[in-house]
């Protein structure tokens, strides 16, 4: 049954699901202007490392399952043709590597149970870390603990994320423009739901004001989701007008590097997971040693979720491959060494620029 204050039809909610997933196919969608941060940290590099490459431990725990390595595979999507072959290919992938899993928003789900067969993954994915997805914005439409309560359960989910996303939904057509008294909301869901519960950006960063403000509300975790990968407020712009009509709002965001440190010094005891711009394995490294428990990634594996799991497993692989030398070659033993690596820090004005364009440090 829709809930209180629903404004978007059932077919119009699947309908711009799928526009979101063409447009990350077709459009360049990352943020053009503002960078991650990771390229201004450098790992410490060790020439004679007292570590076996065979032997570095890339496992950790997390939401209650322990990981293969610290890696979630962010949400993509959900209750379209097309995601019962991207989330079944993402589910068999973090099944063989021993990955977690989050869904796409489940709203299409609980209004309309025949959407719920593209997020049934747990038979393909018995051993992963799941977790659930909710808009936060909806807490003001009339969801409650029982929502929450049955999207967890309805896909065996160990956990649920709520994603928190007000500059996506400024600019979608109809979106939700209510945010008033979430933190108040959060917290009365949060006391009466079992499972773990975390809280997301969708790609434009959590400040610390925010992480101070959830950090003693019972949240199990908060994933920062910075600016520098997807700009869902350029996704949202190609989605609705065909163009970017708004530059600045389409580069706005907290990036993930700055997200990652605020949150870590914000809240030293909850769990952080660093998302937003993540594209290689020293990427990986990079944000253990700023503090995060573990990363999640979602756009490098659209593309390949179309085509299969294997195609998964094979970005993903790699990925873990070069997350394992990066542990290795700067002195460490496992994953979890990295949160005692300082990083050098190398300013803007240490630079100089390549042939390319791009700055490297002098």
């Amino acid at each position: 049954m829709p809930h209180a204050g629903a404004t978007a039809p059932l077919t119009d909610i699947a309908s711009r699901k799928r526009t979101h997933v063409e447009v990350c196919l077709e459009r360049p969608v990352e943020f053009q202007t503002r960078t991650t941060g990771f390229e201004r940290y450098e790992l410490p590099y060790c020439a004679l490392p007292d570590s076996d490459l065979r032997r570095v431990d890339l496992s950790v725990r997390l939401l209650g399952r322990t990981l293969r390595a610290p890696i979630l595979i962010g949400a993509m999507t959900g209750g379209t043709r097309h995601a019962n072959a991207i989330n079944g290919n993402l589910a068999v992938a973090a099944q063989e590597l021993g990955l977690g899993l989050m869904l796409g928003s489940q709203r299409v789900m609980l209004e309309d149970p025949r959407a719920t067969a593209g997020f049934l993954v747990r038979d393909k994915a018995p051993d992963v870390l799941l977790l659930g997805n909710l808009g936060v914005a909806q807490l003001n439409r009339g969801y409650g603990v029982e929502h929450v309560e049955r999207a967890i359960a309805d896909v065996d989910a160990d956990a649920l994320a709520f994603h928190t996303n007000p500059l996506q939904e400024a600019l979608q057509r109809n979106g939700d423009g209510d945010f008033r008294g979430l933190v108040h909301r959060l917290a009365e869901v949060a006391s009466r739901v079992e499972h773990p519960l975390v809280l997301k950006e969708v790609g434009h960063g959590l400040s610390a004001d925010v992480v101070r403000a959830v950090r003693e509300i019972g949240l199990a975790a908060v994933d920062v989701a910075g600016a520098g990968g997807t700009s869902w407020a350029r996704v949202e712009q190609y989605a609705r007008h065909g163009e970017i009509v708004s530059p600045e709002l389409a580069e706005w965001g907290i990036p993930t590097c700055e997200a990652l440190r605020a949150a870590r010094r914000s809240a030293p005891e909850l769990t952080v997971i660093a998302s937003g711009g993540i594209r290689g394995g020293v990427d990986v490294a990079k944000a253990i040693a700023l503090g995060a428990d573990a990363v999640a990634l979602a756009l490098p594996l659209l593309r390949p979720a179309l085509v299969s799991a294997e195609a998964v497993v094979e970005v993903l692989s790699r990925l873990i491959e070069e997350l394992r030398i990066a542990v290795h070659c700067s002195g460490a033993r496992s994953v979890r060494d990295l949160h005692a690596r300082p990083l050098a820090f190398v300013p803007t004005s240490s630079a100089r620029e390549r042939p390319d364009g791009q700055e490297v440090p002098l």
